[in-house]
């Protein structure tokens, strides 16, 4: 009797896919250098808020206004850059959900439930801390969503700056998780930080949606049409009462992410890489400049870990974030019966997990959104995200270096390209093609060895033949 079929074990953190891992190193290495120029503008912020001498004029800036008023839209400097250049980041992040969903990791429901489930237990576990804390302690149970939030920028900027070479698919999962996680912190925008709407501007940013996707499905071309009309749709979303990044997202996931054919990239991967410099590059780190300008004190940090609001946020996100997507991803492995990449260990996940714990653009926009009104507590809790995506930071760091040479190994693995034809090598192992150039050029090598070996052989005997043993003029040997 034959024996059973058996299907063989999932892995988790198995090598991406060649195009796959084209798109990721693109995608990261931009999100990187943002990463860095965020970091700069973060501390920027803080130097220019806390020297005396140019406090006042960080407010100024801050609060200085500008737009028309007839249209509502006569914002001060930090609102632009929350409301407006933010939009461009959820942008970004409406493509890169899309193209994830038709033709990246999450297309397969299989590969999709460890990102999503991560993701949702990395949001459900922080807001669970949160509140738990603040119920204990009396405090203010608005500010849940705000450990929710992982920065892929600001992670990827720790990452380079300690150098560790994280392999491929750790770096893939932290993407497509961040990606997941914005979708997640969109629609807790959406829902729970609307509080009037103005059913009038709504309908207008509906209909604008409308156009804008009849547009794409007539193959219309030209920023000249989309960038104004994307602009009246961002305003009425904002004049709705709806936050206006949900229009950013909406026309993200309109675009056509998969290409034709004839096509080498697909309309919404043009406009990406076309985008996400100035998202990276510009919106998020003017949006740090103007957000992370919070008054830093010994008696302020030390405030942090007295207050129930601000303790929750930093245990939401340096415990909560560690713990909920960790929890998740085993929680994943164990009733799918996967198994991890037998090239990783359990600990380079929690690792990982540790680095999403740095929530800091999101989750200082949900920080100003959840304690409207009260300027105080925003600040304290603007330092919290500060203080907690710092320790996550250091944590991660230590983590991560324990395991950097094994790293190292793994992505010099990755990256090996003996034959030069621009594929790493551990894509072609079944190409008989790689195995034949490899051959020659193996058998390239071994010819020159032997032509060497014969020249040096050839002047070993041509010594030898040196009255005297090859010595010098007194007799001693050369």
């Amino acid at each position: 009797m034959a024996a059973p079929r058996t299907t063989p074990a999932r892995k988790l953190f198995g090598r991406l896919s060649l195009p796959e891992r084209n798109f990721v190193a693109d995608a990261l290495r931009t999100e990187t250098v943002g990463g860095v120029l965020l970091l700069v503008a973060a501390i920027t912020a803080l130097i220019w808020a806390n020297i005396p001498a140019l406090h006042d004029s960080y407010e100024s800036v801050s609060h200085f206004h500008l737009g028309p008023e007839a249209l509502g839209l006569n914002l001060s400097v930090a609102h632009w850059a929350a409301d407006g250049l933010l939009a461009l980041f959820f942008f970004v992040a409406g493509i890169e959900l899309k193209r994830e969903l038709v033709a990246g990791d999450l297309r397969d429901p299989r590969a999709a439930a460890l990102p999503v489930v991560a993701a949702l237990c990395g949001m459900a576990v922080p807001a669970l801390v949160y509140a738990l804390t603040n119920a204990t302690g009396g405090g203010s149970l608005a500010g849940w969503a705000v450990p929710t939030a992982t920065d892929i920028a600001f992670a990827l900027a720790v990452l380079a700056v300690i150098g560790t070479s994280l392999p491929s698919a750790l770096r893939a999962f932290l993407l497509t998780l961040a990606v997941v996680d914005d979708l997640f912190a969109i629609l807790i925008i959406a829902v729970f930080f609307t509080s009037t709407i103005d059913f009038a501007a709504l309908g207008g940013a509906v209909v604008g949606l409308a156009v804008f996707w009849l547009l794409l499905r007539k193959g219309v071309r030209g920023w000249y049409v989309y960038v104004p009309l994307a602009l009246v749709i961002w305003a009425l979303m904002y004049n709705s009462g709806v936050h206006a990044t949900i229009a950013g997202v909406a026309m993200g996931l309109m675009l056509r992410c998969t290409p034709r054919e004839g096509e080498q990239h697909s309309p919404g991967e043009h406009i990406e890489h076309l985008v996400r410099p100035l998202s990276a590059g510009l919106a998020v780190p003017l949006f740090a400049l103007f957000s992370a300008g919070v008054a830093v004190s010994g008696g302020a940090l030390g405030d942090v870990f007295t207050k129930p609001e601000t303790l929750g946020v930093v245990l939401g996100l340096v415990v909560g974030k560690a713990f909920g997507i960790f929890g998740g991803t085993w929680l994943t492995a164990r009733f799918t019966r996967a198994s991890l990449s037998d090239d990783l260990a359990w600990a380079d996940v929690f690792a990982v997990a540790t680095l999403a714990g740095i929530g800091f653009t999101v989750s200082l926009l949900i920080g100003e959104l959840a304690f409207d009104g009260d300027a105080v507590l925003t600040g304290e809790v603007k330092a919290a995200v500060l203080t907690g995506s710092l320790m996550a930071a250091v944590l991660a760091t230590v983590l991560l270096k324990i395991r950097n040479a094994k790293y190292r190994r793994l992505w010099e693995a990755e990256e090996r390209d003996e034959d030069l034809d621009g594929i790493p090598d551990i894509y072609e192992q079944d190409d008989p093609a790689y195995h034949l150039r490899m051959a020659a050029i193996y058998e390239g090598k071994a010819a020159e060895h032997r032509r060497i070996a014969e020249l040096k052989a050839a002047e070993r005997r041509a010594l030898a033949e040196v009255p005297g043993g090859a010595g010098d003029e007194d007799g001693r040997p050369a």
